[in-house]
């Protein structure tokens, strides 16, 4: 049975030595995810041990706290809703000054695409305030954070937001990882219904038949990045038709694989 939903906490939480790092590795190969490896990183007050990015480019988003990201190419600025993009084969350190944690949502895109023009990659910024709203199926609506016309060939990474009540049951063409940012709700997949809070995380293949429904009362907002890259709004129906515009409506049965 593909396709999973693991809370971040209930990944354990792994630090090395006095590193200011401490790591959660919530979804990857282990979990069936292959092209993805999604972790929570939590740093405390200072400056980290380098993170190796390795063979995948490396994509952050900064889900609470200040502080700094130190690449190869020099020292970023980081705050609550910025993404970065590191490229692969790079290093970087997160500098924090406290008092509060660092918290960044971080997804390793394996096998990644080049990155047209750039023999040597720097880092890609991109703030989520700063980018334009969109509209997609049952009156839902994204901004996204990175994809190829900003410096991302791999992959698309956005932030939905849900309003309450569920779409009909769906699917889509790209292998997707979902964290959620804030609301409550249940997700129906693999003829189940599993309850959605903050720190969610869901792992959902190509093609997997799914609702993702909010119960409100207010917006529910997640972070998600998907590939091949595309439109978060390009989704189908069990039959194949391609959604449309649809009001918001709650889901009577759970939904089958």
């Amino acid at each position: 049975m593909s396709g999973l939903v693991r809370h971040a906490s209930d990944a354990p939480e792994r630090r090395s030595a006095n590193d200011a790092v401490a790591v959660r590795d919530v979804i990857d190969a282990t979990h069936g995810c292959e092209l993805f490896s999604l972790r929570l990183l939590r740093a405390v007050t200072g400056r980290s041990a380098a993170q190796a990015t390795g063979e995948a480019d490396e994509l952050l988003f900064v889900l609470s706290g200040h502080g700094r990201l130190i690449a190869q190419d020099g020292e970023h600025q980081l705050e609550p809703e910025a993404g970065a993009l590191v490229a692969s084969g790079q290093h970087y350190e997160l500098d924090n000054d406290g008092p509060q944690d660092l918290l960044v949502l971080a997804c390793s895109l394996h096998a990644p695409l080049p990155r047209a023009g750039e023999a040597q990659p720097g880092t890609a910024l991109s703030a989520l305030a700063d980018q334009a709203a969109q509209t997609a199926t049952a009156d839902r609506e994204y901004r996204i954070v990175f994809d190829p016309d900003n410096g991302c060939p791999s992959a698309t990474q956005f932030v939905g937001y849900i309003p309450v009540g569920a779409a009909p049951a769906h699917y889509h063409l790209y292998d997707e990882v979902i964290y959620v940012l804030e609301g409550d709700g249940v997700m129906h997949m693999n003829a189940s219904r599993t309850p959605l809070t903050a720190g969610s995380c869901i792992h959902l293949p190509a093609r997997k038949l799914h609702t993702l429904a909010n119960s409100g009362p207010g917006i529910m907002r997640v972070l998600g990045v998907f590939r091949p890259a595309g439109s978060p709004a390009a989704a189908f129906y069990p039959d194949g038709t391609p959604a449309s515009y649809v009001a918001a409506e709650t889901p009577t049965a759970s939904i089958s694989s």
